[in-house]
Order: C-alpha cells, then sequence, then structure tokens
C-alpha cells in the first residue's frame, strides 16, 4: 500500500504559493514524510519542509490520498496550481472527490488554531532546527546534514548527521550549513545516504505539552538504565528534546522469545523506579495511581459515548481497590511498551519513546507487551514476568492484578487517544477518531 500527495506550498512568512501536482510515495502511513520531501525534490527540484496534514479522502490511516501544507525557503522552479478545494485548516475525510478539483486558494487554510503545535507553522521548523544547532555545536558536534522523517499531531522527527568539532576544522560554518538544511527541509537523499544512521546521527524529537515529561524520564533513566534507554543530550523544556542515535532498527516483527527478552529487561528498571516514585512525581511524570487513574479516565472520556463501559466505569474503583490489594508496587510505566518502541542491532536494545510514561501499576506494561498475541504465547510471557514480581515482592498475586487490569489496559488507551483529540486541531482528528471506540470495544469484550 502507497500514499499519494498533494503538496500546498507557502513560504517562510506563510504567504501562500499554490500546490504542486500529487504524486506517489511508497510508505502509507500518513505522519511518515521523508519520502514525501523526497519525492518533491526528485520530481519537482523544490526542497520543503513538511509542516502539517491539511485534509485526508479516508476516515483514518493509512493509505490514500493526502494534503499537507509545506513550507519552500525559495520560490519552486515549477508552475504551481491553485490550492486543492477542501484544504482548510478544518477540513476532514469528507472532502471526498473535491480533493482533486483546483479552485482559488481558501483563507481557512491558513488560519490559525490555538491547538496547532509549533513545529506545525511556517518558520516551526527552521526555528526548532536553530535551537538543535546551537546545542550541538556547543557540545561539539557541528551539524552537517539534516532530514526531516516524520511530523503529526503528536511529534516532529529530524535526522541530523554531526561530526566532531576536530573533524569539521576545516568545513564551511556548521551554523550556515544548518540554516541552509534546515530552510530546505532536508539534505540530499543521495549524498547523505552513506551517512544515515551513522554513529554521528542525532535525532531532533519535539512533542506536544502532555508528552513533555519524556525527558524527566529520560533524565532519571540515564542514571537508573544507561544502557536501556536512548541518551538525552539536551532539552528546552518547551517539547524540543536532542536524542544520540541509538542503534539498530525498530523491532515491530519481535517474537516471542524477543518479547521474552524485551520485558526481562524492563523489570529491573521498574524494581528501581518503584523506589524513586516520589523523584519521578517531583519531575513531572504523571500520577496515575490508584484513584487518581480512575479519576483521569472519567475526566478524558466525559466527551465521548462510553455506554459500552459504563458498568466497567461504575466499578471501576472498586476494581482498582482490588488490585492495590494485590500488593505489587506503584512504579514508571512505560505506557506503550509494544516491540515498535524498542530497537534493537542483535547486540542491545533501546527502549524509545517514553513520552506515554506515567507512575502507575507495573501491570499495565506487560498487557501491552502481550496484547497482540494469541493466548496459548502470551499466557508465557505473562507467567515469567509474574514469578519475578513474587520473588521480588513475596506474598504478592502479580496474576491475579494482571486480570484485573486486563479490561482497565484498553479503557486507559481510549482515555490516551482521547486526550490526543482534545489537544490538537480538528484537521488531524481522523490520525486518532476511530481508536477511542476501538479501545472501548477491547475494553468492554476483556471485562
Amino acid at each position: 500500500m502507497s500514499r499519494t500527495v498533494t503538496l500546498v506550498l507557502v513560504d517562510p512568512t506563510g504567504r501562500p504559493l499554490g500546490a504542486l501536482p500529487r504524486y506517489e510515495v511508497p510508505e502509507p502511513w500518513w505522519q511518515q514524510v521523508g519520502s514525501i520531501v523526497d519525492g518533491a525534490r526528485h520530481r519537482y527540484g523544490v526542497d520543503v519542509a513538511v509542516l502539517r496534514l491539511l485534509a485526508a479522502d479516508r476516515p483514518e490511516p493509512p493509505g490514500g490520498h493526502l494534503t499537507y501544507l509545506a513550507e519552500v525557503s525559495d520560490p519552486p522552479p515549477v508552475p504551481l496550481a491553485p490550492v486543492p478545494v477542501g484544504a482548510d485548516h478544518g477540513a476532514s475525510h469528507r472532502v471526498g472527490p473535491d480533493l482533486g478539483r483546483r479552485s482559488p486558494p481558501e483563507p481557512g487554510h491558513l488560519a490559525p488554531h490555538p491547538l496547532r503545535a509549533p513545529w506545525a507553522e511556517p518558520g516551526g521548523p527552521a526555528r526548532s532546527l536553530a535551537w538543535a544547532t546551537a546545542e550541538l555545536d556547543r557540545l561539539g558536534r557541528p551539524v552537517t546534514a539534516v532530514r526531516q522523517h516524520r511530523t503529526w499531531n503528536l511529534s516532529a522527527i529530524w535526522q541530523l548527521d554531526t561530526e566532531s568539532r576536530a573533524a569539521g576544522a576545516g568545513r564551511a560554518g556548521s551554523a550556515d550549513a544548518a540554516g541552509r538544511a534546515a530552510g530546505a527541509g532536508s539534505a540530499d537523499a543521495a549524498s547523505r545516504a552513506a551517512g544515515a544512521g551513522a554513529a554521528g546521527s542525532v535525532w531532533l524529537k519535539q512533542v506536544p505539552a502532555f508528552f513533555r515529561h519524556e525527558a524527566a524520564v529520560l533524565r532519571w533513566l540515564a542514571g537508573a538504565a544507561p544502557d536501556l534507554a536512548p541518551t538525552l543530550l539536551a532539552a528546552d523544556g518547551t517539547g524540543r528534546l536532542l536524542l544520540d542515535h541509538a542503534p539498530g532498527e525498530d523491532r515491530y516483527a519481535a517474537d516471542p522469545a524477543e518479547r521474552a527478552a524485551i520485558a526481562a529487561d524492563h523489570h529491573p528498571v521498574q524494581r528501581r523506579a518503584a523506589g524513586d516514585v516520589p523523584a519521578l512525581l517531583a519531575a513531572g511524570v504523571p500520577d496515575l495511581r490508584g484513584p487518581a487513574l480512575a479519576g483521569w479516565i472519567r475526566d478524558r472520556l466525559a466527551p465521548h459515548d462510553v455506554a459500552v463501559v459504563a458498568d466497567l466505569l461504575a466499578g471501576l474503583d472498586d476494581r482498582l481497590a482490588r488490585l492495590a490489594d494485590c500488593g505489587l508496587p506503584d512504579t514508571l510505566v512505560h505506557g506503550d511498551l509494544h516491540p515498535g518502541n524498542v530497537r534493537g542491532d542483535g547486540r542491545r536494545r533501546t527502549l524509545i519513546d517514553w513520552g506515554d510514561a506515567f507512575v502507575g501499576h507495573p501491570a499495565f506494561d506487560i498487557l501491552r507487551l502481550t496484547d497482540t498475541l494469541d493466548e496459548a504465547t502470551a499466557a508465557p510471557l505473562r507467567a515469567a514476568w509474574a514469578a519475578r514480581w513474587q520473588a521480588d515482592v513475596p506474598g504478592s498475586d502479580p496474576y491475579r492484578a494482571v486480570d484485573l487490569l486486563r479490561p482497565v489496559a484498553p479503557l486507559r488507551m481510549a482515555a490516551v487517544y482521547a486526550m490526543f483529540l482534545a489537544g490538537i486541531e480538528p484537521a488531524e482528528h481522523p490520525y486518532h477518531r476511530n481508536d477511542v471506540p476501538a479501545c472501548l470495544k477491547q475494553a468492554a469484550a476483556a471485562a
């Protein structure tokens, strides 16, 4: 499956310039924009920074035809078409066939929105890359090239190639080089291919307010489990993070044996974090322990139809009280511990994307790690997890804890997606619109 895309172009001041003809990109996932940037350059000679999704011709990912807003620093060398109908800030999948027609630009497609991410505004990528360049220059790692990888409501991610100060002594100024790359949106893909994923790569990640505690979690992990977490090089408190490259690839296809190893790696982290809960909370990690979790879930699901889980919500406080009786300590929970959030190269594993982390019950992570497996495959992984906790906390009942949390885990995920929808602008709702009812159905079935 692939995507076709239309890019609506603006200059750094936000002035609309027109639209490129639609073209195809290989990845179906809407937030992946590296191939969009490459396609604009190779097809039309235009260097772009993709800002945000404007419209989609289907209700949810993946695939389809998407319209994105993109920034250019120089006038495009090709004729541009008028902006497509429906490419406004509140457009949704209902635009349908209108997406293929052309008309004069609509003023709404650039209208401000209070929930728009800072990286989704003209000039936003350049400002973030300027911050990253200055930080890396301070660390003695001047930037030689940048490449945009992802942009959507949950993050913007750029790869920055760097070199040591000594290696770059005779080169052109790194700030100038990075500035040119920031305006262009990425470095030339062909000439930089050999450096992609090299030891000198650094990742600029920018996240919304509800993920800003990720930097605090990574600082704690640097002392507690430095070999298991990404190295945080810098953070500015507004959601920008600089992360050193973690070798390997995302382990989406991890087999049961590798998932078992991930769970075993994660256990010592949770054991240590159980003794550091006050420090984690003081650093800003969300508190989702017991009654706080019940209130948090209800508050976020209040705007949604929750009839399918009405009984589960009504009995949630009692269920969580029984969970406390199981004797396991509250600790640091990754919050989204699936294999895709693990990078590995055969020698080591790195747990990434800690923005969903919270202080709460450790069983949430083993349930997430096994939730796509059939019961016969998942049961031994949960048994190994339970045995580790029984050894550490004699008299505890990890098996009962898992059973009690089984319907609460998808209920919490429904609340997470509801939080996303409440914190992002309407044009990006298709990313998550169907996730809330889907998770509520899973919770009802598990209950």
